[in-house]
């Protein structure tokens, strides 16, 4: 019966090959968006581990996140230092990280922050940050570059850079090149924004400012005389909190929330990624329905090519009789040829949906900072593939039953 099956396939190979293509392309597709919709989630989740809050200017919670943690888009308003130092020393509190965003350098963010950030910084479960080259800045300007920074720039330790003014794109035309900076740390890959970041000092984002107004440099100053100058930030653009004890989370978020020097948002990272989830759901399930649909599109099309070939088939089933097989025999020979069709399309189709993710992997990574990789098939996979699996062994039952249907004397009969 499996060779007999597997002769009848070789001798329709062209059509065979057609609808193993359409099942192909729609199983690719359904599975690559629910991978990319899983490890979009997953790398988002995996950016910041440990800490209890984020705080940041009165702004919305997703908004306050995506600038934040994300360097997506631009703060509404920066905090107060003096505000900053206050709240530092609020009772619960046990570390902080300060963040200051706003310069760039050839289309990547740059971060000024202060050394509690490689203490403190955690991604993943929980991992803190690691040095694969050199050391942590310690001078006014120097810097210490993330891992697809310094490689996609190719940038080593000792090497010279000018930071530009604003998150502007891979051009800018507003450089600090009158001050540049050393790179003297590359940070081991995380998968994060971290790598696609530059890390200075909180005072070098104060330097490198001095003599600028509204954007624009209105006089020259020189290096030595800025090193001379109190750099104390005035402000910055949020902060990382953590806590002594989970217990005070909501007492602590409440006195920021409440703060009467300025209005400030203290966000839960969870709470608000579960926020942004809430708000791409509608987007999620439009993109599996329309997955959905050309799955069955591709099970109809099955259905209807081997329909199409079961009139040209009869002679061949009514022979086949007359060697003896059995109708039970014909019924099983096309059952099981939309069975072995649904099964080679399908682990074609997650093939296929593997090269493509691992293709657009760097595509994804350079440009929309999502790290996508080959992983097993995760449950929701599995039974997809399971269900068009049987939904093409049904789609199978009826040319089956039709052939089996079919007299012998109605194969062999001539029809003018």
């Amino acid at each position: 019966m499996l060779k007999l099956m597997l002769q009848s396939l070789r001798n329709r190979l062209t059509s065979v090959l057609l609808t193993l293509t359409v099942i192909a392309v729609a199983v690719a597709l359904f599975i690559g968006v629910e991978l990319v919709r899983s490890q979009a989630k997953q790398s988002f989740a995996n950016t910041i581990s440990g800490t209890d809050l984020v705080v940041g200017a009165r702004s919305g919670n997703i908004n306050l996140l995506l600038y934040s943690v994300f360097r997506l888009g631009n703060a509404t308003n920066n905090i107060g230092w003096d505000t900053y130092e206050r709240l530092s020393n609020t009772r619960g509190i046990a570390w902080t990280i300060p963040l200051s965003l706003g310069d760039s350098h050839r289309g990547y963010r740059v971060l000024g922050t202060n050394q509690a950030y490689f203490d403190h910084y955690r991604f993943g479960k929980k991992q803190a940050l690691t040095l694969a080259q050199g050391e942590r800045f310690d001078h006014l300007f120097e810097v210490v570059l993330g891992a697809e920074v310094a490689q996609k720039l190719g940038y080593q330790l000792g090497d010279k850079l000018a930071l530009a003014h604003g998150a502007g794109g891979s051009t800018s035309f507003s450089l600090h090149d009158d001050m540049p900076f050393t790179v003297v740390g590359i940070l081991a890959p995380t998968g994060t924004p971290v790598d696609r970041t530059l890390h200075v000092s909180l005072e070098a984002i104060e330097a490198i400012h001095v003599g600028w107004q509204g954007g624009v440099r209105t006089h020259g100053v020189k290096v030595d005389q800025v090193k001379q100058m109190d750099l104390t930030p005035n402000t910055i653009t949020a902060f990382l909190v953590g806590l002594e004890s989970k217990f005070q989370l909501l007492g602590v978020q409440r006195a920021i929330n409440t703060y009467r020097g300025e209005p400030l948002s203290a966000v839960l990272p969870g709470m608000a990624l579960a926020e942004l989830w809430t708000l791409l759901s509608q987007a999620e399930k439009a993109l599996a329905i329309v997955a959905a649909f050309v799955v069955a599109v591709g099970l109809t099309g099955m259905l209807t090519t081997l329909l199409a070939s079961l009139n040209e088939r009869r002679r061949e089933m009514a022979i086949l009789r007359a060697m003896g097989a059995g109708p039970r025999h014909i019924f099983l020979l096309l059952w099981a040829e939309a069975a072995l069709l649904a099964l080679v399309g399908t682990l074609l189709g997650y093939l296929l949906a593997q090269a493509v993710i691992l293709a657009l992997a760097p595509l994804a990574l350079a440009h929309y900072g999502l790290v996508l990789s080959l992983d097993l098939p995760s449950g929701t996979i599995l039974w997809m593939m399971l269900g068009v699996q049987l939904a093409g062994s049904a789609a199978g039952l009826i040319p089956a039953w039709r052939a089996y249907r079919h007299t012998l004397a109605d194969g062999l009969t001539q029809r003018l």
